[in-house]
């Protein structure tokens, strides 16, 4: 049957009493099937919604996690530019101030500091850093399983005296999973519900299927719109 020749629940039980006899039978049986389909679109509605609720508060809440941990990258690596200050040597005191701020940490993988006071400029700081043994170095396990699928990106912090490099763990790939699949299902999910109601209103076609995927909600404010004009004309 043709998207064009959807009928309303009287039409289908005529048509097919007349295919087909037995009217009470027909009747009950189109009636549980309209009944039926109703059903099934009214939850897919209901699980499109929870879809795009669960991708917009995981998606919130990783952002507000790797925010809360670019912050603190930010307050450790101040504090411990606050511990070198003006020193020409890293003390061993020193050294369990630093590692006692990365052990408080569980994103923070490794440290090193360089003494680099007596390199002029950013390019050359890099240089010097690439080839060059640092001054002090902690390293320490940090939560990473496989399904994690987190990568770790270096964080700097440089003054004219000290350079302090750290890895950090980040987790934000996961933010354009969960985006980009969350909305995918959802718009899925919200185009079946929308095509399986125009149909029962005897005015499905291709271009409504089309409006429904790209516009989503908007496409079918504007099916309801056009559907009320044409009832007032």
């Amino acid at each position: 049957m043709k998207y064009t020749e959807g009928k309303n629940e009287q039409e289908a039980i005529n048509i097919a009493i007349e295919r087909f006899g037995g009217e009470q039978e027909i009747r009950s049986i189109v009636g549980q099937l309209f009944k039926a389909q109703k059903t099934f679109a009214k939850w897919v509605l209901y699980l499109s919604m929870a879809i795009i609720l669960f991708t917009v508060f995981a998606f919130g809440f990783i952002w507000s996690y790797e925010e809360e941990n670019a912050n603190e990258n930010s307050i450790v690596a101040t504090q411990i530019s606050e511990i070198l200050n003006d020193k020409n040597n890293i003390t061993e005191e020193m050294e369990k101030e630093i590692s006692s701020l990365i052990k408080d940490t569980d994103q923070i993988s490794k440290i090193e500091i360089y003494n680099v006071s007596d390199v002029d400029n950013v390019n050359q700081v890099i240089d010097y850093v690439s080839d060059t043994k640092p001054d002090y170095r902690y390293e320490q396990k940090v939560w990473n399983p496989k399904w994690l699928q987190a990568d770790f990106f270096p964080y700097a912090n440089w003054d004219k005296k000290w350079y302090v490099g750290m890895e950090t763990r980040q987790i934000s790939d996961w933010m354009a999973i969960i985006l980009f699949s969350g909305i995918a299902i959802y718009i899925t999910l919200f185009t079946i519900w929308a095509t399986i109601n125009s149909y029962h209103h005897r005015r499905l076609n291709i271009g409504w299927i089309i409006a429904f995927t790209l516009l989503n909600v908007i496409g079918y404010l504007i099916y309801v719109l056009v559907g009320k004009r044409k009832i007032a004309a």
